[in-house]
């Protein structure tokens, strides 16, 4: 049996260390931050993740890391949009180091840049690259769109073909390519051409793949070149066998791909399922066996939107942070690096989109900081490059306790049976030695329930000492004690675990530093 307090001893327990997180969890007084980001004021599903109840005993609150006190990770955040203004980076800037990201993907605007031929203006980008990298936060940059000057449009959605097929735009991307890795390369030594070349365009887009390739290596010859995620699998094998055949396999050192699907825990799907993603990878390391295969783009709205990635289901602050960490986990345990989209809310033409860690409004401004902000940096925090993935664990489990509603959320897609069955997944890590573990639900859609399922789950090949539970999205941090694990013959069984559709850490006790304030 779990060892509980009384009711009565519970609630004061958890809403006291709630009112604590309330106060303090992020922020030291006189950064000149937004005050919501400190009190979630405006955030009520952040109350509502702290009202959760594990049945544990609370020690204390997992110390976060801004983006300069970690060395090294795999982490990147998306602060992309800006070359339309479709955010304003003066709004959040001061949130970016905060996080605890090492990466941050920008884009170089080439329509905002070069608005009259042969003349450049890059002040506009000099501000976001070089406050990035004061910060501790080193910028990658996605060489994109088209420019109206060259007659090719701006926008998502303009086809490649309009620059390389028309010689003298197709000069003046490749010079305006070289003028970016002048500029920025003291900084930036990576680069992404183009962004989501999707449908009938492979042709194309590898002419300008490898020509621009050829320009930023003769400029910087350490230079990571980034094939942007070019939509299906089939389309991402298409292009593959194109620089294969034509022996340029060597040509880029990246490959994107940006899996926006409803369950990120899905195996098989055309817009990358993680069958379809181990598949890739390792015909990506056939082809070439120093390419790396990278998370690019990905991330979940807040709010039930009806065009763009993941539209037509009602996503809520809830099931959108339980949603990115389990994407993230997936990722993480694959050893592939990942960013977040995005940093805030873009205020597109036709939508304000809801998918940032910052909530923004109509006038781009900075209302207050997610349940995904909170979750997000708890993982940038905890797994840097020191903790190492080990794989997927062949974990055996019994749910005790039902109290999560078996439902999908509503949408327009035919409704699903209640039969689904439970699915539980266990991510397996080391740190300086000691495992580390996170454990989810991954057979339906995240919900909105803000409830624990109790399951007893046994984990081969793991040996925990004086493990400890965190709730990677509020962060607070659980005992475990005698009677709640057992470890015997290189296994170790959770009695009574608390469990949910969103990843819960499970650490030795001192490899999960506490906040000290």
């Amino acid at each position: 049996m779990l060892k509980r307090a009384c009711v009565k001893g519970v609630s004061r327990s958890v809403f006291a260390a709630g009112a604590a997180l309330l106060c303090a969890v992020s922020l030291a007084a006189g950064d000149d931050v937004h005050p919501d980001l400190i009190g979630y004021r405006r955030c009520i599903p952040m109350e509502g993740f702290l009202r959760t109840d594990p049945g544990l005993r609370q020690i204390g609150l997992f110390r976060t890391r801004e983006s300069s006190e970690i060395v090294s990770s795999r982490w990147s955040v998306g602060c992309e949009c800006l070359d339309r203004e479709f955010a304003d980076f003066k709004a959040y800037a001061k949130y970016l180091g905060k996080t605890g990201t090492k990466h941050a993907r920008f884009f170089s605007g080439w329509a905002k840049t070069e608005k009259v031929k042969e003349k450049y203006d890059f002040a506009w980008l000099d501000v976001q690259i070089r406050h990035a990298a004061s910060v501790g936060v080193k910028p990658w940059i996605c060489l994109s769109y088209g420019n109206p000057v060259y007659k090719s449009g701006r926008d998502i959605g303009t086809g490649v073909a309009g620059v390389v097929g028309n010689p003298e735009a197709f000069a003046a991307w490749l010079r305006y390519c070289g003028e970016v890795v002048r500029r920025y390369g003291d900084v930036v030594d990576e680069w992404e051409i183009w962004n989501e070349p999707f449908g009938k365009q492979m042709e194309d887009y590898f002419k300008m793949v490898v020509k621009t390739s050829e320009a930023i290596h003769a400029i910087q010859p350490r230079a990571k070149v980034m094939v942007s995620a070019v939509g299906t699998v089939a389309n991402a094998k298409e292009l593959l066998g194109m620089f294969v055949r034509e022996g340029r396999a060597d040509a880029v050192q990246c490959w994107h791909v940006h899996p926006y699907i409803p369950n990120p825990d899905k195996a098989s799907d055309p817009w990358w399922g993680l069958d379809s993603v181990d598949e890739f990878r390792a015909l990506l390391a056939k082809a070439n066996p120093k390419i790396r295969l990278v998370q690019g783009e990905t991330g979940c709205p807040s709010q039930l939107e009806y065009t763009h990635a993941l539209s037509m289901r009602p996503w809520t602050e809830y099931s959108q942070a339980k949603w990115e960490l389990r994407s993230m986990a997936n990722y993480a345990v694959r050893g592939i690096p990942y960013s977040v989209f995005a940093i805030v809310d873009n205020q597109y033409y036709d939508m304000l989109q809801s998918f940032g860690l910052l909530r923004a409004n109509l006038k781009k401004g900075v209302v207050y900081a997610r349940p995904k902000y909170f979750a997000c940096r708890n993982m940038f925090s905890f797994f840097d490059d020191g903790v190492k993935p080990v794989g997927m664990a062949t974990a055996d489990f019994e749910v005790l306790e039902r109290r999560i509603p078996q439902v999908d959320p509503p949408s327009f897609d035919p409704p699903s049976t209640n039969a689904v069955p439970y699915a539980v997944k266990v991510a397996r890590f080391e740190k300086a030695g000691t495992p580390v573990l996170l454990a989810w639900y991954a057979h339906r859609i995240p919900s909105d329930a803000l409830v624990f399922d109790a399951v007893r789950l046994s984990v081969p090949g793991v040996a925990f000492r004086d493990p400890v539970w965190m709730d990677m999205i509020t962060g607070r941090v659980f005992e475990l004690g005698a009677r709640d694990f057992e470890t015997r013959g290189g296994t170790t069984v959770f009695a009574r675990l608390p469990l949910w559709d969103s990843p819960v850490l499970l650490a030795e006790r001192g490899q999960v530093e506490l906040r000290r304030d």
